[in-house]
């Protein structure tokens, strides 16, 4: 999956954090209530315009964010 057809980044939408298109959910803010416990389930319901393919590149983009950075801690 290609995290970029279902997130963007614009300076004028929550200083220009990562979002969900079509949206003002962030990456940020849907990893921190999947980690405080909530459910997709939960999500969807709370947020009718997310869509299991936006959750799924939230995952993506997540992934690939942090890649870079695992790769450097390993190094050391």
């Amino acid at each position: 999956m290609d995290w970029r057809d279902h997130i963007h980044s614009n300076p004028e939408i929550l200083s220009g954090k990562p979002i969900i298109k079509g949206t003002r959910l962030s990456v940020d803010f849907l990893l921190e209530l999947l980690a405080n416990g909530w459910s997709e389930e939960q999500l969807f319901d709370s947020y009718p315009n997310l869509t299991r393919d936006s959750l799924r590149a939230v995952f993506s983009f997540a992934a690939e964010s942090t890649r870079d950075e695992r790769a450097f801690e390993l190094r050391r």
